[in-house]
């Protein structure tokens, strides 16, 4: 269905374009020289978060902060197994939907793990890809309060998430 959809669409829009009397083609290469501007202006800040993501995965500097934290999200109602996602999620949302598998795997999808990360990764945010794309893109080079408040939401996303996986199921 999805590829006969989309050839028709292409062709809807070349000959909206056409009935208009505009240049089709001369405003799909702007349309893709403005695309890669913003690529350009991204590519650094996204090439960044995606190392610090591996650096502390591949150190064992997740796994100890992890445990670290592990008291606090227990008092808090969050299975200390999440710890890492929660690390993960505000940084780099490829790895934490393969910490999220890993977790699923391991406990399994109906546990209380399970769910909490299931949940988790749906009504959650990739914090700092968000903000350094939207921010990059906008031209926006003070993020000082967008930052702590979007970590903020994150924190309230993991409570919710526990607990939301607790009372519901």
């Amino acid at each position: 269905m999805l590829d006969l959809l989309i050839p028709l669409i292409m062709v809807a829009v070349a000959l909206a374009g056409l009935s208009r009397k505009q240049d089709v083609y001369g405003l799909l290469v702007e349309g893709g020289r403005d695309g890669l501007r913003v690529l350009a202006s991204i590519v650094p800040a996204l090439v960044m978060l995606l190392s610090a993501t591996s650096m502390l995965r591949a150190s064992g500097a997740m796994d100890a902060l992890a445990a670290f934290l592990s008291p606090a999200l227990r008092y808090v109602g969050i299975p200390p197994e999440v710890a890492p996602l929660l690390l993960v999620r505000p940084i780099s949302g490829s790895a934490a939907l393969a910490l999220g598998a890993d977790l699923i795997a391991a406990y399994g999808p109906d546990s209380p793990v399970g769910r909490t990360a299931a949940i988790l990764l749906g009504s959650t945010e990739t914090t700092f890809y968000a903000v350094s794309v939207y921010c990059g893109a906008a031209g926006i080079s003070k993020t000082r309060y967008a930052i702590p408040a979007a970590l903020l939401a994150d924190c309230t996303g993991f409570l919710v998430a526990s607990w939301s996986a607790r009372w519901l199921f």
